[in-house]
Parts: C-alpha cells; structure tokens; sequence
C-alpha cells in the first residue's frame, strides 16, 4: 500500500529575509535549518513535496540583470523564475540529503523544474499584485517606480516592494513525473516558485512574463495529485482577523464559508495571508480534507497534535 503524501507550501522568505546578508551560506544555513523541521512529516509516514516561493530571491537576480543591462541582455521574468527554481532547488536538495542522513533516514531527493500553464488572457496580467524582492522605503520604492518603471506597493506594514503579475495556474505540466517520483520514496522538490508560467498562445509551449503565486501552485498540485496534507507556512502560527488591530482574534478552526466571507470583507490582503486562504479552501473545496496554515517553527508541534494552527475545512 502507498504512502500518504504531504504538499507543504512555504515562502522564499523562510531561506531569505529582510535583514539577511544574502550569503549563499547564510540562505543555505536557514535552508537545512527548514528541512530539519520537513523531516517530523517523513516521519508520521507521509511522502513528501516541498513547493518553495522565491520572492526575495527572483527580485534579487532581477536587480543583478537591471544592474548588468550594459553588459549582458536583460532576461524575461519567466527566466529569472528558471533561475531561481535551480537556485533554491539546489540549496534545498544540499539540505534535504543533510539532514536525512543526519537522522539515518534513506529516502532519494530530487528537483523537478517545472513549467506551469496559464491563461495568457489572465486579468491578472492588467493587475500587478505578487511581492517580489528586497524591503524598500517608500520614497526608495517611489524612485525606482520613477527610473526603472516598476509597479511598487506597501507589503502587509513590512515595507514597500516591486509588485509584478501573478496569473492563476492552470496545470502543471511535469505532474506525472513529480507523481512517480513522490510514490517511490523520492522527496520531491518541485514547483519552485509557483512554477515557471508559460502558454499555448503559440503552436508551441512558451515562456509568459509573471510569477504565479506558490501557495495556489501547490494547491492545485496537492488536488491533482490527492495529498492527503497539505500544509502553508507563513511567519505566524495562525491566521488573524483584524491582524495587526487592538481587535485582532487568532483563528484555530476555519470553515470554508467564513474563509470566503472573511476574503470578500478584506480581512486577508491580496499580497500576503490573502493567496494562501484561498488557495487552502479551494483544496478543501475540491476534495481535501482539510488545509493547514501555520509557522514552519511551528510544525513538529502541529504534526504531533499539540501545536498552534489554522485548520481550513469544510
């Protein structure tokens, strides 16, 4: 009998952020220290996906190619997206292959850069609303809006960002592999990023400028691929209403229906909590069980029944 399998979603902010040095080894040190905590889920029998975000990361090699435009051509963003899938793909597996030999566990590793459809007609292609990049002021945001054209926007109170397009993904087109992969005892690294989006507009498949939200990439692969868990992980423990107000109230159990009125109401902003409400109720809606936000320090404590946490079910 198979396995049960995890799809754990976390951002590129958990090997990257605000404050880091942006050393390989400093990204590599908080990486292995991410897979130490991955491996509570290998061990409660699940085979397991990581899909990792790649914000700080994509908006840094896209400042190296701003900065380097004299001397090389500028890369499409869906390069920059390849870019840092092989990045933080590699980084990942080092950590992975660590730290299950640490814990004497024989499992393979494997990376899996990975195309995503989308709709090239997308409205979100008019709306640029996904967070990508270093923390800026708002008078530094506004110059580089100034000089390089930029879409710039303020960031859940944290700062302000450049802010690019993130259509919805539509399929991911190496799921079979990730599928035989993750059946036979392979922890899968795949996704990156949300994926490198590309299209059918042409007779062929072609890259598409954007970067698709990673949360709703791994909900659409954990439907797909009939996870038994899935899991999101943020910097907080527990979705809040009213976050960051003398009102704000934790959320420990969420029903699809208040998720969906608390979205409409505005409780969850578009750039940050937003995405991975929406992506958890349409895993639920589609067949999962139930969806599971929460911080990655958090998460040997909610794998054995005794942590802090959102549940998302129906």
């Amino acid at each position: 009998m198979s396995k049960p399998i995890a799809v754990v979603a976390f951002g590129g902010n958990a090997i990257l952020d605000a404050g880091d040095d942006g050393s390989f080894t400093t990204q590599l040190e908080k990486a292995k220290a991410a897979c130490r905590k991955m491996l509570s889920i290998l061990h409660h029998g699940y085979q397991l996906i990581l899909v990792h975000g790649n914000g700080p990361q994509v908006g840094n090699l896209l400042i190296q190619f701003e900065k380097s435009r004299d001397i090389i051509p500028v890369p499409p963003l869906d390069v920059a997206v390849a870019s840092s899938q092989g990045l933080l793909g590699h980084m990942l597996e080092i950590s992975m292959r660590s730290v299950l030999e640490e814990d004497r566990m024989q499992r393979e590793v494997a990376t899996v850069l990975t195309q995503v459809l989308v709709n090239p007609d997308d409205p979100a292609f008019l709306k640029p609303t996904k967070p990508i990049g270093p923390f800026y002021s708002k008078e530094q945001a506004q110059s580089y809006h100034e000089s390089e054209g930029w879409h710039v926007g303020e960031d859940s109170g944290r700062g302000w960002r450049r802010m690019v397009c993130s259509p919805q993904p539509r399929k991911v087109l190496e799921f079979n592999t990730i599928k035989y992969l993750a059946a036979n005892d392979t922890v899968v690294i795949a996704c990156g990023g949300g994926g490198i989006p590309v299209n059918y507009r042409s007779d062929s498949v072609v890259g598409t400028d954007g970067v698709i939200d990673k949360d709703a990439t791994a909900a659409l692969l954990a439907r797909n691929i009939g996870a038994e868990l899935f899991i999101i992980l943020t910097n907080v423990d527990r979705v809040c209403t009213d976050f960051g107000k003398s009102s704000q109230r934790a959320i420990d159990v969420m029903t699809v229906a208040e998720a969906k009125k608390w979205l409409d109401e505005g409780q969850f902003p578009a750039g940050s909590m937003g995405p991975k409400v929406q992506s958890a109720v349409e895993y639920v809606e589609k067949g999962g069980q139930e969806a599971i936000i929460t911080s990655q320090e958090n998460i040997v404590a909610v794998m054995q029944q005794s942590g802090k946490c959102t549940r998302i079910i129906k």
